[in-house]
């Protein structure tokens, strides 16, 4: 079974910079394509960011473009998510989540708890 465990979402002002962190227990961590994905009060989870296993197909939804960076560390079952010029839209329960194969945007197997970043105005 696989367990991810996400961290580091906290309050920040728009414009600030937050890195979430999602550790994922297991030993074939690099046959997993991760993602990262959003859910706001009152809308649907949406489709953030996802990274193959090796770390070099990287694919983002346009909203995000430029100021999120989606990345892994295989030697430590991690990936992470780095968020820069945050804006008040960006708030969200962010979770990531891990499925076998190539990174795309749907079809995860394993979630994460969630972890809330929220910007204030």
């Amino acid at each position: 079974q696989v367990q991810l465990v996400e961290s580091g979402g906290g309050l920040v002002q728009a414009g600030g910079s937050l890195r979430l962190s999602c550790a994922v227990s297991g030993r074939t961590f690099s046959s997993y394509a991760m993602g990262w994905f959003r859910q706001a009060p009152g809308k649907e989870r949406e489709f953030v960011a996802t990274i193959n296993g090796i770390g070099r197909g990287r694919y983002y939804t346009n909203s995000v473009k430029g100021r999120f960076t989606i990345s892994r560390d295989n030697a430590k079952n991690t990936v992470y998510l780095q968020m820069n010029s945050l804006k008040p839209e960006d708030t969200a329960v962010y979770y990531c989540a891990a499925r076998q194969g190539v990174a795309g945007t749907g079809g995860y197997e394993y979630w994460g708890q969630g972890t809330q970043v929220t910007v204030s105005s």
